[in-house]
């Protein structure tokens, strides 16, 4: 059976496209950071080794499964949709035109790993994929748990420079409902890509109490 995270997850992220609060799990990531314009090279250069070794992960596990080594029901899994966390180096980020200097945002972006997916399975896939297809980048990957438990969130579609719209309504949402945002970063779960702007589907959430 294959685990597929659209169809065994749908509480994770089906958002719609109007605020809701939700209550999110301890999850387990490979993640890297890096900082500047997520439109330059480099950010592009560690999406693509973060993928790489999602992809490792992956071959790995089904591997071992098909030679029933393992018990868990799962014998393949779905690759998860890439993720962000963003936040601003400072407060004065803005150009006076009043939108973000992108080469000022830092990020932490992530894939997310099934449970059932082990620290040792992460490391000896790594192995493998730094021989198979080298980056430099493999060695700023991590492999660990966040746990953002209540959010609010709220299902995104189009353009990334138009999310501010977005934002207002979860903010106007969280005032309505009596809910206080804790961090000064948020995350961006990347449903969709190769596509049309306008048709981008971008979960964004923000941690509440």
């Amino acid at each position: 059976m294959k685990f597929e995270w659209k169809k065994h997850e749908k509480a994770l992220y089906g958002a719609k496209r109007i605020p809701a609060l939700v209550e999110i799990p301890r999850q387990n990531f490979i993640m890297m950071k890096g900082s500047g314009n997520p439109n330059d090279t480099d950010f592009s250069d560690r999406v693509s080794a973060l993928y790489s070794l999602a992809y490792a992960v992956k071959m790995s596990y089904k591997s071992i499964s098909a030679k029933n080594i393992l018990s868990n029901e799962f014998h393949d899994f779905t690759v998860y949709p890439l993720e962000g966390i963003w936040k601003l180096k400072n407060a004065d980020t803005k150009s006076t035109a009043g939108k973000f200097i992108k080469e000022n945002l830092e990020y932490t972006i992530m894939i997310r790993q099934p449970d059932f997916i082990t620290t040792e399975m992460v490391s000896a896939a790594l192995e493998k994929v730094k021989t198979k297809k080298p980056n430099r980048l493999y060695e700023k990957i991590i492999f660990d748990t966040i746990h953002d438990g209540k959010c609010v969130e709220i299902l995104h579609v189009g353009s990334y420079d138009t999310e501010p719209s977005s934002f207002n309504q979860m903010d106007k949402f969280a005032e309505e409902n009596s809910l206080q945002r804790i961090s000064d970063c948020h995350r961006e779960i990347y449903l969709t890509n190769r596509t049309k702007e306008d048709n981008l589907k971008t979960i964004l959430r923000y941690r509440v109490i």
